[in-house]
């Protein structure tokens, strides 16, 4: 098995629309919480993505599917 291009799953395309509107919802969140509640909010916003993307680095469907389901 081949690797696979996660630029081109629908799940991670959706995944980054996402992370965008997380950024978006939380650039107005107080100041205060820059680095409570918005940093937690984006960092885990963007491990979705990121996950599915090291999943398709990865050499086997089975090592693919355990990243996925950490997504």
């Amino acid at each position: 098995m081949g690797k696979h291009n996660f630029k081109e799953l629908r799940v991670w395309l959706l995944a980054m629309d996402i992370v965008d509107d997380i950024y978006l919802v939380t650039k107005d969140f107080p100041k205060e919480e820059r680095y409570g509640l918005t940093l937690q909010k984006r960092r885990s916003a963007i491990s979705i993505p990121s996950n599915i993307a090291e999943g398709c680095g990865r050499g086997t469907n089975r090592q693919l599917v355990q990243f996925l389901n950490i997504a």
